[in-house]
């Protein structure tokens, strides 16, 4: 009797076809689906700080950006001569000119129409304003031959020349035609401290006339030394923030975020009356006979005054970012390294101080950033020596209102800083930078 043995080995699995969800939409799919709801829900979380970023930070800077290349003035309201420069320097630079280089009639008849439009429209002043920005006088100029407009006849040449003679200088064509193009690189120029000579060279101003690079300088030097102030100042403030009981570090980091809860122009007005020469400082320093009635201390309007109430005021933001940092450090790690036989300076130098990078840096760079773009304390207790390129930004935005130029010397100064950030990026690593 034989007897067959049963096949026990284990069957190979049926293919059942792709995984399904419970609705039977394919797996894979049904992950996309839900991981896009969930992308969607997370960008609508976060669309209006995207919005709030945008329209108040990026937008703005952008058209600062736009501004210091672009202006119009000249070409919008001066159509005709514009159409002229063009085609003229379409065929050669510097074409159309006479043997004194002064354009034929063609281009005064052209001035002529324009400054007629001009009279009608009432645009005269800002075409001269456009002028006047790269050759003083202009503005009068464009006025007066615009007053007078109706009345020229040809040949138009001589007739703007008896207008005014200043229509036969080369320079001024020179500047209109630079003026007719829409975007120009003039305002970076001028920013730079430099200019287009007769010839459209570009140059260096004269030394008396050098204004905007002098104060870059002092704004980065005064900026820099604020910043140092500041550290040495905060450091052993934040040190003993960080090492006190929590009982008594609440009560002092009130004194600390105090300076916050108190109008800025009050704080520096404050200074005003302490430091001016008949001021308290003043006072008690004669009381003392520390010094002379007739020599008290000259300490505002000047570079002493905005180094005082400039570290005063941005004191706080160098002591929460050390005291952030300081917070966390162990205190044991010193212990240890005294135990170990380290001097109390080669403990400090050695194990604490180097944990304390990342709270400088951050400290360091936030103190320099808003030092750089200070202007209401400055302009209070600075005087002519204490103000920095932010105070005459503002008067080309409120006073000259040359905006363009404004718009380029805060270009730059962005500019500026983006270069000193990425520096410190290589040099240090933005990455050791805590804030807390």
């Amino acid at each position: 009797m034989s007897t067959v043995a049963s096949d026990t080995s284990p069957s190979l699995p049926v293919d059942s076809g792709p995984i399904t969800a419970a609705d039977g939409t394919p797996l894979h799919v049904a992950l996309q689906r839900a991981t896009r709801k969930a992308r969607i829900r997370a960008f609508l979380l976060v669309a209006p700080l995207l919005a709030f970023v945008i329209l108040t930070f990026v937008a703005p800077i952008g058209q600062m950006l736009w501004r210091s290349v672009e202006n119009d003035s000249f070409s919008a309201n001066m159509p005709a001569l514009t159409a002229w420069f063009k085609a003229n320097e379409a065929v050669q630079p510097g074409a159309g000119l006479d043997s004194d280089g002064l354009p034929g009639e063609d281009a005064f008849a052209a001035l002529a129409a324009d400054l007629a439009g001009a009279r009608e429209n009432r645009t005269a002043g800002v075409v001269g304003t456009r002028v006047n920005y790269d050759l003083s006088g202009s503005r009068s100029l464009f006025t007066k031959s615009a007053r007078r407009a109706n009345r020229l006849e040809a040949p138009y040449k001589a007739a703007l020349l008896d207008v005014d003679e200043d229509w036969g200088n080369p320079e001024l064509w020179g500047v209109m035609r630079r003026s007719s193009s829409t975007y120009s690189a003039g305002f970076y120029l001028a920013a730079l401290d430099m200019q287009y000579d007769a010839q459209g060279n570009v140059e260096s101003v004269p030394d008396n006339r050098r204004i905007y690079v002098p104060l870059f300088v002092r704004t980065l030097w005064l900026s820099a030394l604020i910043s140092v102030l500041c550290l040495v100042l905060a450091y052993p403030i934040a040190h003993l923030l960080a090492r006190l009981p929590l009982r008594y570090s609440n009560i002092l980091m009130i004194f600390v975020l105090l300076p916050f809860w108190t109008s800025l122009l009050v704080r520096t007005t404050s200074w005003m009356v302490l430091m001016q020469s008949q001021g308290v400082v003043n006072d008690l320093l004669v009381a003392m006979g520390i010094v002379s009635d007739d020599g008290r201390i000259q300490m505002m309007y000047n570079q002493i005054g905005t180094l005082i109430a400039m570290t005063h005021i941005l004191l706080p933001f160098m002591v929460l970012p050390l005291y952030s940092v300081m917070k966390t450090i162990p205190h044991d790690y010193v212990r240890a390294a005294r135990s170990l036989g380290a001097t109390p300076s080669t403990a400090f130098w050695k194990v604490y101080f180097p944990q304390t990078v990342p709270g400088i840096g951050a400290g360091v760079l936030l103190v320099f950033i808003l030092a750089v773009g200070y202007y209401i304390t400055p302009a209070l207790v600075g005087g002519s020596s204490g103000q920095l390129i932010s105070n005459l930004i503002a008067f080309h935005m409120q006073k000259s209102l040359n905006w363009s130029l404004a718009a380029a010397l805060a270009s730059l100064l962005l500019f500026g800083v983006i270069l000193l950030y990425w520096l410190y990026d290589r040099l240090i690593g933005i990455d050791n930078m805590k804030f807390g």
